[in-house]
């Protein structure tokens, strides 16, 4: 298996740059970026095929096994008695073939409007060896990270729903081991953080249907890798808000279009780090230092197109934009989806414009089983 070697002097590093992948990538080109960063941003990667090869978008798509991830209150009006789903996307395929990010997830309807929900997103990162400054071998780790959630979602009225989720995080990047000149020793980071959405679809007649969707994830508490006080780092706190708006064109053809905005709820770049995530949250709509318009430079978007054929086999296509200041991640997205009885499978392919992406020019699968 391939062996990924690091100084254990560089251990917190390695960590902080894993945190800031976008920020990084920035800095080793040149340019000046004020990039929000976070611990554990595989909380904000799309898990499942169908989302990804939309551009990441979803908070208002029509709900299915992985609704969870989006926005739990879409909850309220999935269709199906019961749906399981899996997912895997490899992860750096083209450096590495042991890291890969996998998502397990189903609901159950309780009643006609309402339905519970839980899912398993586990990131393995491989494995790295560890050297003292000497590269002299230490010890072998598979560092990893999963998040166990559960959800709730309740329809209100015809159009209208709620939903609430909550999520155990585990993030343990470097284990326990001893820090080259400090007397801090690393561990493994746990915290806990809830999701609140709102989903509102509205068949308009017989060809459109319109829906909204808005969902705020990850409200939590900082987790740290060490014992100090100051390195506790705040959660991907995620404001998402979206549309989708299907079109049927015949009663085989139908078109489907999404658009989402996310905005991480975290301190930008200068503003004081030191705050609790609730001011954090409020004070993240207007801390930047260059104010309303590098505020809006914070706001990524995902867009795309889904077709379906007679409910049985789909093609998408989808863009993911964010400002060159803030990550500069910039990718197209395609992908496809089978439907058969009760079973279906998505693929998505994710092809960068310019910066390298660690899901690029790999296929991510999803696979379903639908129980009436």
């Amino acid at each position: 298996m391939y062996k990924k070697s690091v100084l254990l002097k560089a251990a917190l590093s390695a960590l902080a740059l894993y945190s800031a992948p976008q920020a990084f990538a920035q800095n080793t080109i040149g340019q000046d970026v004020r990039a929000v960063t976070t611990a554990v941003p595989v909380l904000t990667i799309a898990p499942d095929a169908r989302s990804a090869a939309l551009g990441d978008a979803g908070v208002a798509l029509s709900p299915d096994a992985n609704t969870t991830f989006w926005n739990p209150a879409k909850l309220g009006f999935v269709e199906n008695d019961m749906s399981v789903g899996f997912s895997y996307s490899p992860w750096l395929r083209n450096v590495v073939d042991d890291m890969s990010l996998n998502y397990l997830s189903g609901y159950k309807k309780l009643s006609e409007t309402s339905a519970i929900s839980a899912s398993l997103m586990y990131f393995d990162l491989g494995d790295i060896q560890f050297v003292d400054e000497n590269r002299n071998q230490i010890r072998d780790y598979n560092p990893k990270e999963y998040a166990i959630s559960v959800a709730y979602g309740q329809a209100l009225s015809e159009y209208f729903s709620l939903g609430i989720g909550a999520r155990f995080i585990h993030s343990n990047l470097a284990g326990n081991v001893n820090i080259s000149g400090s007397n801090l020793e690393s561990q493994p980071g746990n915290t806990a953080a809830v999701d609140v959405g709102v989903y509102y679809n509205r068949k308009l007649n017989q060809a459109l249907t319109l829906a909204f969707g808005a969902n705020i994830s990850n409200i939590g508490g900082k987790i740290a890798y060490t014992d100090s006080a100051d390195a506790r780092s705040f959660l991907p706190t995620n404001l998402k808000v979206g549309t989708a708006v299907t079109y049927n064109l015949d009663a085989y053809n139908s078109l489907t279009f999404v658009l989402d905005g996310n905005k991480l709820l975290v301190p930008s770049p200068g503003a004081n780090s030191n705050q609790s995530v609730i001011s954090g949250i409020f004070s993240s709509f207007g801390d930047a230092e260059d104010g309303f318009s590098e505020e809006m430079q914070e706001v990524s978007l995902s867009t795309g197109l889904e077709y379906w054929y007679n409910s049985l086999f789909a093609a998408r296509a989808g863009y993911f934009y964010e400002n060159p200041n803030k990550g500069g991640r910039q990718y197209l997205s395609f992908g496809i989806g089978l439907r058969y009885q009760k079973f279906g499978v998505d693929v998505a392919y994710l092809v960068p414009n310019e910066q390298s992406n660690p899901l690029a020019q790999t296929l991510r699968f999803s696979l379903a089983l639908n129980i009436d």
